[in-house]
């Protein structure tokens, strides 16, 4: 086992992974950026190395910095929480040629998974469920126009490289298909410095189910269950829970053993997602595989009882993941908590904390870097804490939930409690009918 971990992240996960890594006996070292001087991944690491300016890219992202860091202090293994460099292939080999152990995929499978045109076509190879489209990247107009004949309208374009939503657009009728093909590969271009597009059947209001897995370097793949994460804002994630109100025992078995089938055709190791679309008749198809730990992961620590920073940490030690997976044990929820004005387009709200007390009890989970006089930075995400609430019913989580947050109290900036006390209360959130569009739609109707 390691003695001593760099972690190559910052706030709530960087804290996250402090905490396990105390309970394994690991020595820690953060790096941090001047702007985050007094956060408190920096103050609970056993080291702390500052690596530069504000910029994620004079910081974060500036890899030869962090590399300094690991080698003054030591460090056998480097850990990238999520965001940043925790799916950049070109890190996580110069990590392996300089001695380090990165804790996550081999370079290899993250550019595998990581052109989304090509993991689809890795994952149908395995057997996974794919959604019908292009083979690969679409190189012309004339390629896109074939393909959507063939698979019928709607479809969906997407950049191979990209994500959040960028270089995506959704194509009702053959004449819109020339302008908005080339308007998302210009987009993708700008964004991710690729313009490559595939093409997909367009799942007209899915539900977004997600599988977490864990595998070894000896070929073992277990699952945790899956994870709603159908509330969303753009794409974005803004409430997840565990087990899915639209997954009943058949259809997570089928889940898992599409998702284990993935795993294991690309000799996946770590802890790794896959993300599915799932539609109204109870069929999914294959979205994208993320390789690294999700925001959303405590929900399925909660519901499996597992640790999976932990777990990461071991199978990057060399350890076997345990021999079976797991079924859910009750119901987790998690709220992420973002300065940002819900009711304003979610305009980011960075400033100092005035006031901070967060909830406690029962079945009720806080993970945070955020503190009363914290100042929250203008230059990264602005999530800053993260809600996990547990109970025996979901209908227990929802109102357990509800109070936690009326219990959450941040003052000085504005944040997105309010809106997740609303969806609390909400009929469709509560009897679990909801899919992709149902947050953009709910807010949309709010400010009309």
């Amino acid at each position: 086992m390691f003695k001593k971990i760099l972690i190559a992240n910052r706030g709530e996960i960087a804290l996250r992974i402090i905490r396990t890594c105390r309970e394994m006996g690991i020595s820690t070292v953060a790096v941090y950026s001047t702007a985050d001087e007094n956060s408190l991944h920096v103050r609970f690491a056993d080291e702390a190395v500052c690596i530069g300016p504000p910029s994620p890219k004079d910081s974060y992202l500036n890899i030869p910095a962090i590399m300094a860091a690991a080698e003054i202090t030591g460090a056998e293994a480097i850990h990238p929480g999520y965001g940043f460099l925790s799916e950049n292939a070109n890190f996580s080999e110069i990590c392996t040629d300089s001695g380090y152990v990165f804790i996550g995929p081999s370079p290899e499978m993250i550019n595998q998974m990581g052109n989304k045109s090509r993991a689809k076509t890795t994952m149908k190879a395995a057997g996974v469920p794919v959604v019908p489209g292009s083979e690969g990247v679409v190189h012309s107009l004339d390629d896109g126009r074939a393909i959507v004949e063939a698979i019928g309208f709607p479809v969906i374009v997407k950049a191979s490289a990209g994500g959040g939503g960028r270089g995506m657009r959704i194509i009702k009728e053959a004449s819109e298909f020339e302008r908005q093909f080339s308007t998302a590969k210009n987009e993708a271009e700008a964004a991710f410095g690729n313009g490559d597009l595939y093409i997909e059947r367009y799942v007209e209001n899915p539900r977004h189910v997600e599988i977490q897995v864990l595998g070894d370097k000896s070929g073992n793949v277990i699952h945790l269950g899956e994870r709603d994460c159908s509330i969303q804002r753009r794409y974005q994630k803004l409430m997840e829970e565990s087990p899915s109100p639209a997954v009943d025992a058949d259809l997570r078995r089928r889940f898992g053993d599409a998702a284990i089938a993935g795993a294991k055709g690309i000799g996946y190791e770590g802890a790794g997602t896959i993300e599915f679309l799932l539609d109204s008749r109870g069929e999914f198809y294959f979205m994208e595989m993320n390789t690294r730990i999700q925001v959303e992961h405590p929900v399925s620590e909660q519901v499996c009882n597992v640790d999976i920073v932990r777990e990461q940490i071991r199978v990057a030690a060399g350890e076997k993941v345990r021999e079976t997976s797991y079924e859910p044990q009750g119901f987790a929820m998690e709220c992420r908590i973002n300065a940002e004005d819900p009711y304003k387009n979610f305009q980011p709200s960075p400033g100092r904390i005035e006031s901070w007390h967060h909830p406690s009890g029962y079945g009720v989970r806080v993970d945070t870097h955020a503190y009363q006089g914290y100042v929250i930075p203008p230059y990264y995400d602005s999530m800053i804490a993260k809600l996990i609430v547990t109970g025996k019913t979901r209908e227990e989580v929802l109102d357990r939930m509800y109070h936690a947050l009326d219990e959450f109290v941040i003052e000085g900036v504005k944040t997105t409690i309010p809106l997740h006390k609303e969806l609390m209360r909400n009929e469709q959130v509560r009897n679990g009918t909801f899919d992709t569009h149902f947050l953009d739609g709910y807010l949309k109707s709010k400010l009309t």
